[in-house]
């Protein structure tokens, strides 16, 4: 849905009008998308009719204006003050737009506000679901020739995916910079940004490569325990293939949430939606037909992330940038890219921490249940992704409740409760379509009985944490737009702990892989419980009136 550009050129000349004339009209309130960006449009010299939203009085008003010399019979002094008063009030009028329409959005009905939400989410949706759903391409893929490749996927993929999940704070923090770079309306401003960020990006990338070719090996032997020899030499081939892509994953991270930045989600997606079709295409090619099995998938999963990443560069080129230029960032450029996004840092280190322990120990049980659990955790995660947009749209429009110049706390938690209506709804069909694959078609993944058994036998806390997931990350997202960020990643990594001690005790009492997925139950639990006492409780964002508690800063770009 697209917001009516608020400037339209005027059909007919107004004639022989003095200036006390130039009134305001009247005018139909027009039905404004709350969640699509305003879009500016340029004004004439000649002729423009422009509309400026006044609040107390419900409705728009006009004021119009044509050329000089009609607009006020022949006097240019009068024309260059009417002038010169419609450009001084184009900024105000920006900003009590953008206050419309936060106070629009907390103002309509719940049904309408969730419906809003949807539209809004759609497209992100897009864009997380991609990721992993290359890995479950892979899984079914060599799940269908070989169980020790299947097994072997299991920590190559932790390594590659786990690894690449680090860096997201690489990718919020270039959001929330090209975002305020553009609220300044500087494009030289964003080009820099864009520029030290993809310097950023690619040193990152190919330290990352560097890491892959000399300690790989190293660490998926370190991962895989001593009783999964067997598997080691398939998972070095994935790793070291995939490792090849590095530099173009980071820089089309940055890349696209530039984009996103810029609040352009079709761009991104279509790069994702066109790299998931070629690894889908290439994996069938490369492994069902030629033969080449884990290294077939690695190849097509390390090729589409390279044209992904080039086509994301295409759309910011697109845009008037130019995404080849890098630029040497200066020491203080570094620590605020860094700086922004520590409390995310940590909170997902523990989360790739926990589910590397895991696999960990997930795979030190053998070669069926290793490939038993990369087959459900894999579906784990592409269900999961779609509670993200959740997450993002908290981040995106609960600050202006929370703290813009109208602040409403109650409209606050009306928004969180639509969030929350929406991740329960979502939550119990992603739990009923992702458990009743394993459980009805085991056959997508692996014809293997001792596999799909393995597979069964999680079934229930599978189901369970999938019902939670997009709750959790909507109440987290507004502890994240509510700056609460100390209380995220101390509660994010107490989890861990914890979860680390369960799984430590429990697999040495030989419990098996139902202990891994109980476990990972418990840490969805917790993670549900604190965030969702956090914000119910007076002292939350969402009910407290003291704001120092939390260190805001200037409020930034979410």
């Amino acid at each position: 849905m697209q917001a009516k550009p608020l400037i339209h050129a005027c059909h007919s000349p107004l004639q022989n009008l003095s200036r006390k004339s130039l009134t305001f009209y009247e005018t139909k309130r027009p039905t404004l998308s709350l969640l699509t960006p305003y879009f500016h449009t340029s004004v004439s010299p000649l002729t423009a009719c422009i509309f400026t939203p006044i609040y107390h009085q419900n409705h728009f008003v006009t004021a119009c204006t044509t050329s000089s010399q009609e607009l006020v019979g022949q006097n240019p002094e009068a024309a260059s003050e009417n002038d010169n008063a419609l450009v001084s009030l184009s900024k105000k009028d920006e900003e009590a737009l953008e206050v419309y329409k936060r106070e629009e959005m907390g103002n309509q009905s719940l049904w309408n506000q969730m419906k809003e939400i949807v539209e809004f989410t759609g497209p992100a949706t897009g864009l997380w679901i991609c990721g992993p759903l290359m890995s479950l391409i892979d899984t079914a893929v060599i799940g269908q020739g070989s169980s020790i490749e299947l097994a072997a996927l299991g920590p190559g993929t932790i390594l590659c995916d786990g690894m690449s999940y680090v860096f997201m704070f690489l990718s919020i923090a270039t959001a929330n910079i090209i975002a305020t770079s553009i609220a300044k309306e500087d494009k030289n401003e964003v080009q820099h940004q864009i520029s030290i960020l993809l310097f950023v990006a690619l040193t990152c990338g190919f330290l990352m490569l560097l890491f892959t070719k000399l300690f790989g090996s190293w660490a998926l032997t370190a991962f895989a325990g001593a009783k999964n020899v067997q598997i080691l030499p398939s998972a070095n081939t994935y790793v070291q293939i995939r490792g090849l892509a590095w530099p173009a994953v980071l820089v089309g991270w940055v890349t696209q949430s530039a984009s996103l930045g810029m609040k352009d989600s079709w761009g991104p997606l279509k790069a994702l939606a066109i790299a998931s079709a070629v690894n889908g295409i290439g994996d069938i090619i490369l492994c069902s037909f030629l033969g080449y099995g884990i290294a077939g998938a690695a190849w097509a999963t390390m090729v589409s992330q390279v044209i992904a990443a080039y086509m994301m560069i295409q759309t910011l080129n697109k845009k008037g940038y130019n995404a080849f230029a890098i630029s040497i960032p200066s020491l203080n450029e570094l620590l605020t890219i860094f700086g922004l996004a520590a409390p995310l840092f940590v909170m997902m280190i523990s989360k790739v921490a926990f589910f590397s322990l895991i696999m960990y120990f997930a795979t030190s049980m053998g070669t069926y249940t290793a490939a038993a659990h990369q087959v459900m955790i894999q579906t784990f995660f592409t269900c999961t992704v779609w509670g993200e947009p959740l997450s993002q749209t908290a981040q995106s429009f609960m600050p202006g409740f929370l703290y813009g110049i109208n602040r409403s706390l109650a409209k606050a938690r009306m928004l969180q409760k639509s969030l929350t209506i929406i991740g329960a709804i979502l939550g119990l069909a992603l739990a009923i379509v992702g458990t009743s694959i394993p459980w009805l078609f085991p056959n997508i993944f692996t014809p293997d009985l001792n596999i799909i058994q393995e597979m069964h036998k999680v079934l229930v806390p599978y189901f369970m944490a999938l019902v939670v997931t997009p709750c959790i990350l909507c109440f987290e997202g507004a502890l994240l737009a509510g700056r609460d960020l100390k209380f995220v990643s101390m509660s994010m990594s107490g989890c861990f702990s914890l979860g680390a001690l369960i799984l430590l005790v429990g697999t040495s009492r030989g419990y098996g892989l139902a202990c891994c997925w109980f476990t990972l139950l418990g840490f969805q639990l917790a993670r549900f419980f604190l965030s969702l006492q956090r914000l119910l409780s007076p002292r939350g964002i969402l009910f407290s009136e003291n704001l120092s508690q939390y260190k805001l800063e200037k409020l930034k770009a979410a």
